[in-house]
């Protein structure tokens, strides 16, 4: 597919997305209403409000988390030279998760939500993906099997971790950590999208700028090395970038797994394995599931947006192993 034609389909399901996710919803608006209320945001009539306070940030939340969660899984997989990996699966999001559930239980999170709560999450997150890159290890190189039953492991650990918290918890901070167990964009506005957007930019640009270093590993680590790539210090730069966009998602809507499991795969088909290319075709692609995640969420009775992209994902995973088990035999 030629770029031009490229981003035409890009931009085209990202309006299609926002379309729906302000048309669809409880409450039943009209497209004349949707447009009246967007040329008129300071109005005080009823569509009006639910278009810019409700509709229109939670979207954009949307948007964010889910280019987030698709880079990180993009970068993931490159930087892990394998298709399983994702921050869910290995225990990132488990590691935010429990960053996050400290962070709200102590009241750390009540100082400053611009750079406790995100900050909490991301220290979590990079020191669960750092003890199962550690351990999953095998003479230089990352097997998938252990990949993933390190990452089970120590997410379970991260996930029984913060349950204890949660249980010797107040009433009130437990509601707010049973909300990050769920993922939800619901009850958010336009304070979370600025809290996470620097982080989510700033780290989607700089994985977009090293794209290509991941291709370089994909030859293996001896061929990369002999290319003359720092391959250890590179690696550290993506791990650290990865878990910097799985804990500022995490941070303002708790965990939403497979997100990033299933979109880079998405791109890889539709637009080539370059890196250059698949990072920021990704990060559209993630907004437009997750939009259409959250529609399916909010049309169905506001249902946690975790649950559908479980639901959605899980066969998708199943799908993946079954093709890898076929091409071994």
């Amino acid at each position: 597919m030629s770029p031009s034609r490229r981003l035409l389909v890009l931009a085209l399901g990202l309006a299609v997305a926002l379309a729906a996710a302000l048309l669809l919803g409880p409450s039943g608006l009209k497209p004349d209403q949707v447009w009246h209320a967007l040329l008129n945001p300071s109005s005080a009539d009823t569509a009006a409000r639910i278009v810019w306070d409700a509709r229109l940030p939670r979207v954009f939340l949307a948007f964010v988390v889910g280019a987030a969660l698709s880079v990180a899984g993009a970068v993931m997989q490159g930087f892990f030279q394998n298709p399983l990996a994702e921050s869910s699966i290995i225990g990132v999001s488990a590691g935010a998760y429990l960053g996050a559930t400290i962070a709200i239980v102590t009241g750390l999170s009540r100082i400053g939500p611009w750079v406790s709560l995100p900050a909490s999450a991301f220290i979590g997150a990079l020191a669960a993906v750092m003890v199962v890159y550690t351990l999953a290890r095998r003479g230089g190189t990352t097997p998938v099997p252990t990949l993933l039953l390190t990452g089970i492991a120590i997410g379970s650990l991260c996930s029984a971790i913060a349950s204890l918290i949660m249980i010797r918890a107040q009433r009130g901070d437990m509601d707010l950590v049973v909300f990050w167990m769920l993922g939800s964009l619901a009850n958010r506005g336009w304070t979370e999208v600025a809290i996470i957007t620097p982080y989510v930019a700033v780290a989607t640009v700089l994985a977009v700028v090293f794209a290509r270093y991941l291709d370089v590993l994909s030859l293996g680590d001896e061929q990369a090395a002999y290319l003359g790539l720092p391959v250890r210090r590179v690696r550290i730069g993506f791990i650290v970038l990865a878990a910097l966009l799985a804990a500022a998602a995490v941070s303002v809507t708790g965990i939403i797994g497979f997100v990033g499991l299933v979109v880079p795969h998405i791109c890889r088909l539709l637009f080539g394995a370059r890196h250059r290319v698949l990072i920021p075709t990704a990060a559209v692609v993630g907004m437009i599931v997750l939009a259409w995640a959250d529609v399916v969420a909010n049309v169905s009775g506001e249902i946690p947006v975790g649950i559908v992209t479980a639901a959605l994902g899980s066969p998708f995973f199943l799908w993946l192993l079954r093709q890898r088990e076929l091409h071994r035999t």
